[in-house]
């Protein structure tokens, strides 16, 4: 069963045409069908909607996130650049963050993307350093950006 939509979330996505809603709703439960125990953060920030899934409350060990921008979404995983893309779907020229644009939903490569999901899952478990704080299916709206360069 997928987690219940947060009203936060809910009114963050509001502004956004409901084609782009749907591509960051489907994107969402994309990742909480393979990690339902993830935390989910919800960031509302000045130029994108971004909502992480880490393994733990803090945004330094989510796995991968979805930003959602005004014509479309990008999946990307924050240590993308520590996993394998055999087949180079990934793009991104810094250090660490990886992501693919989705324009449609009938183009996310899901089985792929769940394949690199799990290497970028347990990338993140490594490099956890305090157990104690492991998932638990919480989704916690970590920022509230006050000024906004989206859809109104």
């Amino acid at each position: 069963m997928t987690r219940a939509i947060s009203k936060d979330l809910t009114k963050f996505l509001k502004p956004f045409d409901n084609e782009v809603k749907a591509i960051g709703l489907f994107l969402r439960k994309f990742v909480l069908d393979i990690y339902p125990d993830s935390y989910e953060l919800i960031y509302d920030n000045y130029n994108a909607l971004v909502i992480g899934f880490s393994t733990s409350d803090r945004a330094g060990d989510a796995f991968c996130s979805i930003a959602v921008y005004s014509k479309y979404a990008n999946f990307g995983f924050n240590r993308g650049s520590e996993i394998e893309d055999p087949e180079k779907k990934l793009v991104g020229s810094g250090s660490l963050y990886r992501y693919m644009t989705v324009r449609k939903k009938e183009d996310f490569p899901k089985a792929y993307i769940k394949k690199l999901s799990k290497y970028a899952y347990e990338n993140s478990m490594r490099r956890l350093k305090d157990k104690k704080h492991i998932a638990k299916g919480i989704t916690i709206t970590k920022s509230i950006s006050p000024v906004k360069r989206r859809p109104k």
